[in-house]
């Protein structure tokens, strides 16, 4: 039996390389947009493409001939939509689901195969790491017992795919907000938290929240003057 595993983000190369070897049980992973394509997947016929973390539209002809279960960062109907972990922090929700749902012709409305409990303390990049190990655990799980996704029923609510102006913390007003806002944009291939002034722009990683304080990393950057300044 064949497994594709698709993921866009080099961090789980390591976590899924060593799915667990099984008479009659192969993985491939695809790495990548262009590595997933209809007539790669024609070629390897598989029993689920499965996608721990994917940052792009899963094209119709694929979804719609393979069994396809992507891996969501919210307890759905919750949730649906883009930059599920900085929403959530963004909210103060501090607690999760990873939902392994069907991937359907709506975004995240799919049925429910399972989900399991996540928490969102510590920096993205962390927790990121933290819930690939957890997605292999549950597809390990789905492999295994091959169940039967149930549909979603209550009513949804949608989250707006996070821009990179939306990591400005000059609006807060809290230091446990400015806190988790520079954690939760600290990983790799995020744009962090900043501050700006006339010239300079400061970026924040690796925070600390302390008595009446946050320690944190800061990069400053000159920025791009016009010709008659």
């Amino acid at each position: 039996m064949n497994y594709v595993i698709a993921f866009s983000h080099e961090r789980y190369h390591d976590i899924f390389s060593n799915m667990p070897k099984r008479a009659g049980r192969e993985f491939v992973i695809l790495y990548g947009k262009d590595a997933l394509t209809f007539e790669k997947l024609s070629e390897i016929k598989p029993r689920y493409v499965l996608f721990p973390h994917w940052s792009y539209v899963i094209p119709s002809e694929i979804h719609e001939n393979f069994e396809c279960i992507i891996f969501h960062m919210t307890d759905v109907p919750f949730g649906r939509g883009g930059s599920p972990l900085q929403n959530l922090i963004s909210r103060g929700i501090y607690e999760t689901k990873i939902s392994a749902l069907k991937c359907s012709a709506v975004i995240d409305a799919g049925p429910v195969y399972m989900k399991r409990p996540l928490s969102l303390y510590s920096l993205a990049e962390e927790i990121y790491i933290r819930a690939g190990k957890l997605i292999k655990e549950m597809i390990i799980e789905i492999i295994e017992k091959e169940p039967v996704p149930v549909e979603q029923k209550s009513d949804p609510a949608y989250f707006a795919r996070r821009k990179p102006n939306d990591g400005n913390i000059a609006p807060l007003k809290e230091l446990n907000e400015v806190f988790d806002y520079i954690r939760m944009l600290d990983a790799d291939g995020y744009p962090n938290a900043f501050l700006e002034t006339e010239y300079f722009k400061l970026e924040f990683q690796r925070p600390a929240l302390k008595s009446g304080k946050v320690v944190a990393d800061v990069i400053i950057t000159q920025k791009q003057r016009g010709k008659d300044e």
